[in-house]
Order: C-alpha cells, then sequence, then structure tokens
C-alpha cells in the first residue's frame, strides 16, 4: 500500500505544479487590463482577443494535459496492483530469500562381489560466516588451531565459490581437539560453525586406482559445459562440486552424482543471513557395481610390481611400467586391469597440492595417472602373429601343408636386404602351426613378402582392422587409445620430411609387420581383445567394467549391464583349429622350462609370447594366454614396458593371475630359455 501513496501523492505534485507554472509563465507578455472609464475592449479584424478569452483557452487545455498526464498513472497504478501483482511479489519475495546448495554423497563403487572400492567417510569440517574474513584475531586463532596461516584461512573465508550466502569451508578433516576448543568457546565462535560432511574415501589404497579414477572440484570448462547442456535429466551443478575427473568416478558421474539439498534463507539489505525457512534434503548418489574382483585385481597388481622389480634389479634398472587385464572372454566383463606405476585416488580428496601433481605429471615418476592397459601404445611383437597367419591362410598364400626352411637369416628381397629370425642359428623347416608354436620370423617373412607381391598388398592390414586393430575397443573408461595399423598411405602423409624413396611402402615394411614390429601399435586391451575372438571362434564382446546399477537405498539393481559384440570375423574352422593347436604349443612345446611353469594347472593353457624391438632401451615384453584351451573362459594379457623377453617377465604375470583364478599358484623356479 506504501507504493500506492506515493504514486497518488507523485500525481498530485504534478497537477498542482502545473498549475503553478500556467499561472506565473503560461501568459507570456500579456496582462489583464481593466477599462475603468466604462469602455468595452474593442475587437481587431474580426478575432477575440481579449485576455478573458485567452485564459479559458488556457485553462481548458491545462485541465486536459492534467487530466491526461492523471489518467496515465493512474492507469500505470492500476497495472501495477492488479495485473502484475503476482510478478512484483515474487521479485519483492526473491530480494529477501536466497537458496543455499546442500551436496549430497556420491554413490559407492563396489567390485563383483560388493567389496567396497570408492565410498564416503565422515569429516569434520569448520565453516564460517563471510564476515569472518573481516575479523583479523578470529582468523589468527582459527589458523593456529587448524594449522592454517591467517592469510589462507582469510582466503578460505572470501571464497564465494560455494555461493554467496553459503558458509565458507575453512578446513576439513579437523582435529577433534580444534572441534572441541571452538565448541567450547561458542561465544567467541559465533560465526563459526563445525558441521559433519562426507568425503571420498579409497579404502582400497592404491588397489585398482586406474579404473576408479579420482575426483576433484569440478573446473570452469566443466561447469560450462554442464550449463550449456540442455539434455533433460542432466546434473545442475553449481561451483564448488566435486565430480570425477578420471575413471569410472568420471565415466558414470552421472550416476554416483547425487541430487543436492536446499535451504531456503532469508536475508537483509546487505545479504546477510537473518533466519532459515524451508530445506531439501540431498539425495545421495546411486551405487555402482564393476565387473573387477578385488582378489584377482589384487594378485595381478602384486605380480606386476613383483616381476617389474625383479627385471628393474636384474636385467633393466629403468624398467618401471606395465600393465595386465583380464577379461572375461565370454561376455566382456573386465576381471582385473592393473597398471604401473601406482597412484592413490586418496591423494585427491580435499584438493591436490602442487607438489603432488607435479609428481604424478612428471617424466622421472613415469607418468602414473596413465592406464597403460587402456592408453599405453606399444609394437605387438609376435602375439601377432596367428593374425599374420589367420590373413595368408584365408588369401591361399599358405596352407596347412606349407614348409619354410628358417637358417636364422631370411634374403627374400635380396643379400641386400636380409633379415635376421630372432633365433639365430635357425629353426630349420617351419608350418605356418610350427612357426605359431616357435615363434619363427622367417614362416611370417614370407608370408609379408607373399602379401607384397599380391593382388591384395594390404591383405595384412585389412585382417587387423577386422580384428579391431587400429579403432577403439569402446571400454566404458575414458582416454582409451586407438592405435594403429600402418599402411603407404599413413607413411607417405607420415614421414614427410623424408625422400620419396623413404616416403614409400616397401617389403621389409609388410614383413616387419608381419613379426609385429616396424610401425605398428596396439594397446593391451586391443591384443587381449583379439585373443579374446580367437577364443570364441571370431566373436568378440565389447570390454566393460561396469555390471550393474545399485539403487542407494534397497536392494536389487536399476540397471543391470548387456553384453555386445564389437566384432565378429569369419573364420574357417580348419584355420581356427591350427591357430588353436599352434598357439596350444607355445605353452607346452616352445620350451621345457616355459611348459614348467604351466604343467601343474588342471586346465590346459593356449598363449603366445611377444618380444617387442624399441628404438631405445631394452625390448618390450608380452604374454597373451586363454584359458582353459578347448573351451576358453578367461584372456590373461600383459606388456612390460622394458621387460625383456615376454617368456622371461610377462608370461609369469600371467601365470599368477590364472593362478588366482584357479586356485593354482605356480610351483615351478625355472627361468624360461626361450629368447622371447
Amino acid at each position: 500500500m506504501s507504493m500506492t501513496i506515493l504514486i497518488v501523492l507523485a500525481c498530485v505534485a504534478v497537477a498542482v505544479v502545473l498549475i503553478i507554472i500556467f499561472f506565473v509563465f503560461g501568459r507570456g507578455e500579456t496582462r489583464f487590463t481593466f477599462d475603468i472609464g466604462g469602455s468595452a475592449p474593442r475587437a481587431a479584424g474580426g478575432s477575440d482577443t481579449s485576455a478573458d478569452t485567452n485564459f479559458k483557452t488556457r485553462l481548458n487545455g491545462l485541465a486536459i494535459f492534467s487530466g491526461a498526464v492523471v489518467t496515465a498513472l493512474l492507469a500505470k497504478l492500476w497495472s501495477m496492483q492488479l495485473l502484475s501483482s503476482d510478478s512484483y511479489t515474487q521479485q519483492a519475495e526473491s530480494n529477501r530469500t536466497r537458496t543455499i546448495s546442500t551436496a549430497a554423497p556420491r554413490g559407492r563403487i563396489l567390485d563383483c562381489n560388493g567389496v567396497e572400492l570408492a565410498t564416503n567417510r565422515s569429516s569434520l569440517t569448520v565453516t564460517a560466516d563471510s564476515s569472518v574474513a573481516d575479523d583479523r584475531l578470529k582468523c589468527q586463532v582459527l589458523g593456529n588451531l587448524i594449522g592454517m596461516p591467517y592469510m589462507a584461512v582469510r582466503r578460505k573465508i572470501q571464497d564465494t565459490t560455494e555461493g554467496a550466502q553459503s558458509t565458507r569451508t575453512v578446513a576439513v578433516d579437523v582435529s577433534r581437539h580444534a572441534v572441541a576448543y571452538i565448541k567450547e568457546r561458542s561465544y567467541l565462535f559465533e560465526d563459526v560453525e563445525v558441521e559433519q560432511r562426507t568425503q571420498r574415501l579409497y579404502p582400497q589404497g592404491t588397489l585398482a586406482a586406474h579404473v576408479l579414477g579420482y575426483t576433484g572440484t569440478i573446473t570452469s570448462d566443466q561447469l560450462d559445459s554442464s550449463n550449456s547442456d540442455s539434455d533433460e535429466g542432466t546434473i545442475d551443478y553449481q561451483s564448488g562440486d566435486v565430480v570425477g575427473q578420471s575413471g569410472v568416478e568420471y565415466q558414470y558421474e552421472s550416476v554416483l552424482q547425487g541430487v543436492h539439498g536446499e535451504q531456503t534463507v532469508y536475508v537483509d539489505a546487505d545479504g546477510n543471513v537473518v533466519d532459515y525457512a524451508t530445506s531439501v534434503e540431498p539425495q545421495s548418489g546411486s551405487d555402482i557395481m564393476l565387473t573387477l574382483d578385488v582378489t584377482i585385481q589384487k594378485a595381478a597388481e602384486d605380480a606386476l610390481s613383483s616381476v617389474i622389480s625383479t627385471v628393474r634389479s636384474s636385467t633393466n634398472p629403468n624398467c618401471t611400467s606395465g600393465s595386465v587385464i583380464c577379461l572375461d572372454v565370454t561376455n566382456g566383463d573386465v576381471i582385473a586391469m592393473a597398471s604401473m606405476p601406482v597412484y592413490s585416488p586418496n591423494v585427491f580428496v580435499g584438493g591436490i597440492s602442487t607438489t603432488d601433481w607435479d609428481e604424478l605429471s612428471s617424466d622421472e615418476s613415469g607418468y602414473p595417472l596413465l592406464n597403460r592397459a587402456i592408453s599405453g601404445q606399444y609394437p605387438s611383437a609376435s602375439t601377432i602373429k596367428p593374425l599374420s597367419a589367420f590373413a595368408a591362410l584365408d588369401a591361399d598364400l599358405a596352407n596347412s601343408s606349407s614348409e619354410w626352411d628358417c637358417t636364422g637369416y631370411w634374403t627374400g628381397f635380396g643379400a641386400a636386404y636380409g633379415q635376421y629370425c630372432w633365433k639365430h642359428s635357425g629353426h630349420g623347416w617351419m608350418t605356418v602351426q610350427s612357426g605359431i608354436t616357435f615363434s619363427c620370423d622367417v614362416v611370417f617373412y614370407e608370408i609379408g613378402k607373399a602379401f607384397y607381391y599380391s593382388d591384395d598388398p594390404e591383405g595384412l592390414q585389412e585382417t587387423y582392422r577386422k580384428w579391431n586393430l587400429g579403432s577403439l575397443e569402446q571400454i566404458d573408461l575414458p582416454n582409451e587409445a586407438e592405435g594403429r595399423v600402418p599402411d603407404a598411405e599413413w607413411k607417405w602423409n607420415y614421414f614427410t620430411s623424408s625422400s620419396d624413396a623413404d616416403r614409400s611402402w616397401q617389403g621389409g615394411d609388410t614383413t616387419n609387420l608381419a613379426i609385429g614390429q616396424g610401425d605398428l601399435l596396439v594397446t593391451p586391451l586391443q591384443m587381449a581383445c583379439v585373443y579374446a575372438g580367437i577364443a570364441n571362434g571370431g566373436v568378440c564382446y565389447k570390454p566393460h567394467v561396469l555390471k550393474s546399477v545399485q539403487p542407494h537405498e534397497g536392494l536389487g539393481s536399476l540397471i543391470e549391464y548387456k553384453s555386445s559384440e564389437i566384432f565378429n570375423v569369419d573364420i574357417d574352422q580348419a584355420n581356427l583349429a591350427l591357430i588353436r593347436t599352434g598357439l596350444e604349443g607355445v605353452i607346452y612345446e616352445e620350451s621345457s622350462s616355459q611348459a614348467s611353469h604351466w604343467t601343474n594347472m588342471s586346465e590346459r593353457v593356449a598363449g603366445k609370447t611377444g618380444t617387442a624391438e624399441v628404438s631405445t632401451g631394452e625390448p618390450d615384453a608380452w604374454f597373451v594366454a586363454c584359458v582353459p584351451s578347448d573351451a576358453p573362459k578367461y584372456v590373461v594379457a600383459c606388456c612390460i614396458e622394458g621387460g625383456g623377453y615376454g617368456s622371461q617377465s610377462a608370461m609369469l604375470v600371467v601365470r599368477d593371475v590364472i593362478g588366482t583364478i584357479y586356485n593354482e599358484p605356480d610351483t615351478s623356479t625355472e627361468s624360461s630359455s626361450t629368447d622371447r
């Protein structure tokens, strides 16, 4: 009503002012004159210009003008009071209320048996009203209590990322001594509160860190991206929110992130909170169950760490990195995925220090944040030979009866372009099957030469791509690498600074490709999928770490993962049987020392060694195995950077993982005599 009174008074004032202006200034130079002598005014030119007539005319004009002004003001008053009253009421209400967001606990991450891999823990958090920043003594006392410099406390309180009216987070995980001091002297700390909040916790420490990932405060780019996303059901993020930054925490952020709670508060003209109104409790995010098995995951990490440590102390002091992955070939479940060096996701909780971040991001530390199982790219070495064999058999460039004489040095393109077999003394006469079993390079040099001179010179590349090399396996984890299948076009475009002859595809490029060397790059995940496809007769299911999404309350599952194919290659059954026999021979026939690690297992195993020559340092070691060989259930692939011979390092990791699955540990102490 006060607004109405003010408007009415304004209208009256305007009218009065207009009338005064008229009487004082409105007549110009004309003055009223009276004929005392009784004479009447005289007309001139037939017009009535008497003072009385002019006065009446102006008075009428003033009345019309004043009436129009008053009418317009009254119309506006009517509009404001009746038509727009709801809008003004809402604006007035919004001026005196604010909504404070309350963070929701993230959903848990569990292994396939329900073991917690990521959860939440209670945290005593000290918060302060924004006005505390201006109280130097109070900031100093708080800093002394929680072990922070005065300026750090002041900056924390001045930080508005959590909202202008929200209390400011000063410190998390505060000691109970500090809490007790604040509580006992509440009269000194009336603007300081101690709240029970939640912080992310990874109870298994470094276990499965590369799969789980880590969380951190939302970045400005992420916030802008979320705000620009108009899709229904997207999360409404706010500055200061904690979100997933890598791994499962990032991939399934929309599932793990809960729904913010809301607290409505009343504020004064300066924005200070004076009272509290309604509140909505936050809703926890949903739990995620992974396909990982903690027992097998731990065995994979322990084996990888142990073997790398042995290599480092015996043959290569620079060996620090590697990875191993175990898949269920029947559905694509990732049972274990390990990468070294490792890190602890717990260091990111509450914010990571610059020193820790620099260490995790440095070359000297070996880039611990890199998940080498899906992002590491390496020459495949001899693990590619089964695919080279499939290519030759399908193209009728070789058959089960084909034989080649390995003398240890191959000169198929002339003596000037000779290439060694890894066994310099030679293997003698070899077939496709024995070439796989004993990993004879000469057999595959011959296959490469046959393709180079054939009507389909890129037949090897076509076969590799059928098995999805050079493409993503589409695992539900971020930052997967796609590897590389080189061909003539790629080489020409890549080596732009070389001569035309060096940029052109040569026969040696094809022979190198056939043995997994040269410019071919694969990831451990890709090779695991290749061997899963061999195990399944050409079918590979999309690898995945999600098993199901669980509700944050109650039993059952909200979502169950549905398996799907990533590739399906049509394979001749006779050729498949030949390749499988060759791979089983690797385990039991290539060397007695190698076989000794497998003969105590109740299930038969098929596998392949690999030793990838690199431009600097020791070779990268490979080993891939399927078990049981007659009806495979699991495939395990391992690659150790600078690990030397695959049979002497990577194989031991794979053996320990399979031994854990079947509860049949490796009892052999022999060192493999095979330099592959």
